[in-house]
């Protein structure tokens, strides 16, 4: 069984027991959070499209970390401009557990 479902803004395909990384949420390590924009429900022969009510998809939050460096350089040439800035996402790795 799979879900298709928004977390914080971005649409994962998920199954149960999935490890992934999403932006970063608000609640400690251990929690357990759940979403409920969840666009579609699929199994082995049935399959829910659009958003429903009574679909949910629960997880539990693992760990909270910063992702790889993203360089930005900026230049002009023949003008002397150059600037460099470096970015991190904040991240946080969840565990799927169910889909209902």
């Amino acid at each position: 069984m799979f879900a298709i479902v928004i977390i914080a803004g971005q649409q994962f395909k998920v199954r149960k027991d999935d490890e992934l990384f999403v932006h970063r949420l608000a609640g400690e390590v251990g929690e357990s959070v759940e979403f409920q924009e969840v666009l579609m429900v699929g199994g082995d022969s049935n399959i829910s499209v659009g958003k429903t009510a009574k679909s949910s998809v629960k997880a539990e939050i693992l760990s909270h970390l910063k992702g790889d460096k993203v360089i930005v350089f900026k230049k002009k040439r023949r003008k002397g401009y150059q600037k460099m800035n470096g970015f991190r996402q904040s991240l946080t790795k969840i565990k799927i557990n169910a889909i209902a």
